[in-house]
């Protein structure tokens, strides 16, 4: 079972009297790559900020590999790369000249290191092309190819695909997949693009307004995703019996107030409706819900909008 590597707790950041990031509390496995969600302004790239170091937090904790003293966080983040402002080049250098030049200033030894990342990250045929003359997508890989010069165990990453033509977004997105899957690094990533994230994220951080709303594995966002049947009756309890005794349903959840979610059946609606009725039991509400990432999260942000609003109401 993988282990929890970034351990946050209660991180908080106040600039004056705005709160950019409020009483956030999570945890990244090793192996993961978790993706960070939500609109421009909503706390992703402080929270970045802080977990590099760049920003320091005004209440909680941070533990990254176990270390949460300024000793040992500063020996753990020499095992993890950043990429939270825009990758910095020389624009008459190629991309070798480049990393060259990065490595020398890191003080990599491995001189075969610089060949190796331009391969990882398809550059390796630029030639002496100046960076200048790279498109945006080309000029992201290089960013990705200096993170990975010291070899990183974790890679936190502020929107990399930020500005992309759609196939710029899909070569990042399959590097990024490669790195995980093949080179076995841990991925943070930030994006407001949800359609893309959902392709490649194993976990979901859901931010607005500086608070985290929530934290789901890959597997639980797609059920909660996922089209189904919302099904409330006079008597939601011998309507479940019904369904599984009658039709052999087992692929369903329940609401807390008792209704059925039913993800099986979905082309025979009124199959279902007709057995409920036979079985003695009527249909109050029965629809489908097609649900989807964005609509997802829309709704939970319009659910923290009135939040957030009633509760500045009440501060003021």
């Amino acid at each position: 079972m993988s282990q929890n590597i970034i351990d946050v707790k209660h991180l908080s950041k106040q600039y004056m009297k705005q709160k950019a990031v409020n009483d956030a509390s999570f945890q990244i496995k090793e192996g993961m790559i978790c993706g960070l969600i939500g609109p421009n302004g909503a706390g992703k790239t402080t929270i970045m900020k802080m977990l590099g170091g760049l920003v320091i937090p005004t209440n909680g904790s941070i533990s990254i590999y176990g270390g949460c003293t300024e000793a040992g966080l500063a020996k753990a983040r020499g095992r993890m790369s950043f990429m939270i402002e825009t990758p910095y080049a020389k624009e008459k250098m190629s991309a070798r000249e480049n990393l060259e030049k990065q490595r020398l200033q890191k003080g990599i030894p491995d001189k075969k290191r610089v060949d190796e990342v331009l391969k990882i990250v398809g550059l390796e045929n630029t030639g002496k092309k100046h960076v200048r003359n790279f498109s945006l997508g080309m000029r992201q890989r290089l960013g990705i190819a200096i993170a990975l010069l010291s070899k990183p165990e974790i890679m936190v990453m502020d929107e990399p695909i930020n500005g992309l033509d759609p196939e710029g977004i899909v070569e990042i997105r399959e590097l990024l997949l490669k790195l995980n899957r093949e080179e076995h690094i841990t991925i943070v990533i930030s994006s407001h693009i949800l359609s893309e994230l959902s392709l490649l994220c194993t976990d979901y951080i859901f931010i607005h307004h500086g608070e985290l709303i929530q934290a789901v594995s890959s597997d639980e966002l797609k059920k909660l995703c996922k089209e189904f049947y919302h099904i409330h009756t006079d008597n939601d309890e011998k309507a479940l019996v019904i369904l599984e005794e009658k039709l052999g349903i087992t692929d369903y959840d329940l609401d807390e107030d008792g209704s059925i979610r039913l993800y099986e059946k979905m082309d025979k609606l009124t199959e279902v409706s007709r057995t409920l009725y036979e079985g003695g039991v009527i249909p109050i509400t029965l629809g489908i819900n097609e649900a989807n990432l964005e609509k997802y999260y829309m709704n939970m942000v319009g659910e923290q909008n009135v939040e957030h609003n009633e509760g500045t109401k009440a501060s003021d």
